[in-house]
Parts: C-alpha cells; sequence; structure tokens
C-alpha cells in the first residue's frame, strides 16, 4: 500500500502543497481530483521522485521511500504515466516498451504476451515509430510501458486528455482489469469526471494544495464531489 502522510511541497518561494495525506490500496483505483493548478500533478510528480517535497513522508508497504529521484522510485515499484506521454518519438513502438526495461534484470528484458492482450494496437504497429502514433495510441504505448516493470503503484495523469472517446473505453477497460486484478495501486489524477467517477474506488479532492474531501466512493455521492471539484 502506498501512504502520503502530511505531505509539502514547493516551487521555490511558492508552496504548491500543504500537508496533503492519501492512501492507495492494490486493487482500488484513488482518484485525485480538483480544479486546474491546485497541486494534482505536483503530488504525482512528488511521488514518483520528479520533484523533490519540502515535507512528510512517502511509504510503500510501510517502507519510508525518503526523498528518492524518479529512477530510485521506478526501482521501488512506482510507475508513473505523465500528462504528455513522454513518448519517444523516434524509437518504435518495441523499442519504446524496451525502455522500461531499465528497472528488471537482465534475464527479464522480455516483453510479456499480456502487453499485446491489453494493449493490441501496440502489436500491430510494434515497428511504427512512436512520433507516428496517434494521441490515443501514445497513451496506450506510454501505459504499456510503465507496466513493463510490474509496478505496485501506478501513477497515471490526466490519461484520457486529447483522446478519441473510443479509446478512452479501451483505457477504462484496462485500469478496470488491473484493479480487478488486485496487484497494483492506482492513483488517478483526471478532470474527465464521469471517466474518473465511474472508476474509482476513493476519492482525494485537492483545493489550492489542500485535501479538501477524502473518502470512499461508498461514502460520498457524485454531488458532493462535483461540489467540491468546482470549488
Amino acid at each position: 500500500m502506498l501512504k502520503v502522510e502530511n505531505l509539502t511541497l514547493h516551487y521555490g518561494a511558492s508552496q504548491i502543497l500543504w500537508g496533503v495525506s492519501l492512501e492507495a490500496r492494490p486493487g482500488a483505483v484513488t482518484a485525485v481530483m480538483g480544479t486546474n493548478g491546485v497541486g494534482k500533478t505536483s503530488l504525482l510528480r512528488a511521488i514518483a521522485g520528479r520533484h523533490p517535497y519540502s515535507g512528510g513522508t512517502i511509504k510503500l508497504d510501510e517502507q519510508v521511500l525518503d526523498h528518492l529521484n524518479a529512477a530510485q522510485a521506478a526501482q521501488a515499484g512506482i510507475a508513473y504515466v505523465p500528462q504528455g506521454r513522454e513518448v519517444f518519438p523516434l524509437l518504435t513502438v518495441t523499442e519504446n516498451l524496451q525502455t522500461g526495461f531499465a528497472c528488471l534484470p537482465r534475464s527479464e528484458h522480455l516483453i510479456p504476451p499480456r502487453i499485446y492482450e491489453l494493449f493490441p494496437v501496440l502489436k500491430q504497429m510494434e515497428n511504427r515509430r512512436g512520433g507516428d502514433l496517434s494521441g490515443g495510441q501514445q497513451q496506450q504505448l506510454a501505459i504499456a510501458r510503465a507496466l513493463i516493470a510490474r509496478p505496485k503503484v501506478l501513477l497515471l495523469d490526466e490519461p484520457t486528455e486529447g483522446i478519441q472517446p473510443n479509446i478512452i473505453k479501451q483505457i477504462g477497460k484496462v485500469i478496470e482489469l488491473l484493479r480487478n486484478e488486485g496487484e497494483i495501486a492506482i492513483v488517478l489524477v483526471e478532470q474527465y469526471f464521469d471517466f474518473a467517477y465511474g472508476l474509482a474506488d476513493s476519492f482525494c479532492v485537492l483545493n489550492r494544495g489542500e485535501v479538501v474531501l477524502d473518502q470512499p466512493s461508498s461514502a460520498v455521492t457524485r454531488e458532493q464531489i462535483l461540489e467540491r471539484v468546482s470549488i
């Protein structure tokens, strides 16, 4: 289980996160929601070792991850799919997937068939360059690359942004499948309300860098979440 406790984060002199706490359990989707600029991406970047945090604690399976960098966080089992996907445009689909081997021993440098079962289009386009794929195909590639390392935690930042509806449905089904397998804790930052609401087992709503709602889906109504998200 991922536990974030009293996390604070600054960009220079500006404080972005104010004592944020969050839990993400294996086999569950934790949706982090809120309007633009409230600190959602900053939270994911801190967890993923992409930006240093100022205070607080991040734990994975009760082990403290003490200000790890991105490579160390990935080795600890945290996979991050950032907004914008960060696909390598000149590498093929296969080569992009192979960059996910970095955290694995050499004996495991194989693309599991399951990756292509989850994302059949990637098998069809394995020799196409990443930059030639559509936005939806790139998003599938970015998620698949993150799964190569067999993470304990999957951080997804706006996976539906700029993607056609049929691909959004496919990505939603993959997230549901991963959740139901019960091995990965999924943290989803998402502006598309209905997508997040339909998948989430719990909600963490931020406003101005603070948590204003932290509840399991069974304890909160759609209207209550919408009210908080609209603040």
